[in-house]
């Protein structure tokens, strides 16, 4: 029963730590977001300076379209690295929710494996407050794993799922 908590223990140290790369790599992905806007708001600032200096139409219409150009592949490398970063996040979230699913039904085994030790050895009025405090302890932890889960919510027009507690 010790090594069963133990392993409980292991997985839940796990699920922290793979909560806080999610949430470091979250952190990178919102970065280079902004670092993007700020790129593209200088691209901005230069159009309305060229169109301001009465450069000639022909210089203006080749500058716009390397500049479009160089645009658009930035944005195609920029999407290609969110892809694939948004489909590592997703198998890392259902990696801990398949963890956490295998937690409880490890924890539901050594529950009944208890109340079957408990069974045969307590006497009945010793049974349920011990059985209380037990299942106390478990819906405690259940609601501490489930508020620190983060949450992903995305735009759904991306194509991205959204996880989370259900409806």
């Amino acid at each position: 029963d010790e090594e069963a908590l133990r392993r409980i223990q292991a997985t839940i140290v796990q699920v922290q730590e793979d909560c806080e790369k999610l949430n470091s790599v979250t952190g990178e992905l919102v970065d280079d977001r902004r670092q993007k806007q700020r790129d593209i708001e200088a691209l901005f600032l230069s159009l309305e300076k060229l169109e301001k200096g009465k450069a000639d139409k022909e210089d203006l219409v080749t500058e716009m379209d390397v500049k479009a150009d160089r645009a658009a592949l930035a944005a195609k490398v920029s999407r290609t690295q969110f892809d694939a970063t948004v489909e590592h996040l997703n198998k890392m979230v259902q990696d801990m929710l398949d963890r956490m699913t295998g937690q409880e039904q490890d924890w539901q085994h050594i529950q009944q494996k208890l109340v079957e030790e408990m069974d045969s050895k307590l006497d009945r009025l010793e049974l349920t407050p011990f059985r209380q405090r037990l299942e106390e302890r478990w819906k405690g932890l259940l609601k501490q794993l489930q508020e620190k889960a983060p949450r992903l919510e995305a735009d759904d027009a991306a194509g991205i799922r959204k996880y989370g507690p259900g409806p």
